[in-house]
């Protein structure tokens, strides 16, 4: 087989974008070191003048320009089909990964693969869920019957991050093989604690202030319990104006005291969250993998989630709390999770830590896509990741 070409194709290198933006390129770096020739083909969509996020530089990209408004994320990209093509022809044994829904990105590509009969991967990113659908719905409905799933329906195979995400595309009456493969997750140096740490505990969420991501529920959860000598850190980008509603919600709960709000966050400064952080949430509605769970776990710190996420491995690998999406279920974790000691929820983190180390690492992830992408191209017996047609 001659040298395995991959394009992927993702919406945005922006980090406040989601995250698809930082995932997809550092995907792509692990298979540059398995020997694939990969390149990312994305629009200039949140980008400030100083360009590619550090995490993209090391692989080869083309940015096509664009018109973006950052109030409704609505990105137009007028010559994406072209250059895209053009990254095309350039290109032997070619395959096209293609990173999430209803955006034009996901549409030229679309298009373009079947016009010109090359396969094409799609990995969903979390579209695909009830309350994704949901969210949104009229729009979304009219993109459907125009044009998504006919896009759907003529994708080659799938990846889904989680069994959760494969059994959403399979409800749609997608029988193409679904791979089942996780994100990786990138593990920091090991973070000394210290056992008697000054000043209040620390609940940290970081992620997109979106309401998908469950922070009223927290508000209302926090309140309940009103943990004494903790403090809830909330860090991430504001989306749809979601701030607001949460900081009024806190503000009527009484507790402004015991919030803060930290804004976007840069990757240094995101680590430096996770190693002040005692307990990490994320109490989402719906979740295709929630990458900040396992940045949580890698860092050592013990998660609370909920049944939106697929991290079930945080009760069978005793490093947090899994329940289910609403105040109350949060306010009995918050509850335990607050009861235990530092050296016990150390403990937990440790083991979090673990699980990342053995199961979620770069490498044995691109390996898995690498596997997935020949068995596209090439046929033959199907890699272990990958559930047969339905």
């Amino acid at each position: 087989m001659a040298t395995l070409s991959v394009l992927a194709v993702v919406g945005s290198l922006a980090e406040q974008m989601g995250g698809p933006s930082r995932t997809v390129p550092l995907l792509c770096r692990a298979l540059l070191d398995l020997g694939v020739q990969v390149e990312i083909v994305t629009t200039t969509a949140g980008l400030g003048s100083e360009g590619r996020p550090s995490h993209c530089a090391e692989v080869p990209a083309t940015l096509v320009p664009c018109w973006y408004s950052p109030r409704t994320r609505v990105v137009w990209a007028p010559g994406f089909r072209r250059s895209l093509r053009e990254r095309l022809a350039a290109r032997a044994a070619c395959i096209l990964h293609d990173n999430g829904l209803w955006m034009q990105t996901n549409h030229d590509t679309a298009v373009l693969a079947r016009r010109q009969r090359v396969p094409r991967v799609l990995s969903p990113r979390g579209m695909v869920t009830a309350w994704a659908l949901q969210h949104k719905a009229w729009k979304k409905g009219l993109a459907w019957r125009l044009y998504q799933k006919r896009d759907l329906v003529d994708a080659t195979a799938f990846h889904a991050t989680s069994d959760d995400e494969a059994a959403c595309l399979r409800r749609l009456g997608l029988s193409q093989p679904i791979a089942v493969v996780p994100n990786g997750i990138e593990v920091p140096p090991q973070v000394s604690r210290p056992s008697a740490p000054a000043g209040p505990r620390v609940l940290l969420f970081l992620s997109r202030v979106h309401p998908n991501k469950g922070l009223l529920n927290l508000v209302r959860a926090w309140a309940e319990v009103r943990p004494k000598d903790w403090r809830c850190v909330i860090a991430g980008p504001d989306e749809d104006g979601h701030r607001a509603e949460v900081e009024r919600a806190v503000r009527d709960a009484g507790v402004e005291s015991e919030f803060s709000f930290a804004g976007p966050v840069q990757e240094a400064r995101k680590w430096d969250l996770f190693a002040r952080a005692d307990l990490f949430v994320l109490p989402s509605f719906s979740e295709n993998f929630g990458l900040v769970v396992g940045e949580a776990l890698a860092a050592g710190v013990p998660v609370i989630t909920t049944h939106g996420t697929p991290w079930r491995e945080l009760v069978t690998q005793r490093c947090g709390w899994w329940v289910d999406v609403g105040a109350e279920p949060l306010a009995a974790a918050l509850r335990e999770a607050v009861s235990c000691s530092d050296a016990e929820r150390a403990e937990m983190g440790q083991r979090g830590r673990r699980l990342v180390e053995e199961k979620y690492s770069w490498p044995a992830v691109a390996q898995q896509m690498k596997a997935l992408y020949e068995w596209v191209l090439g046929g033959g017996p199907a890699p272990g990741c990958v559930q047969a047609r339905t």
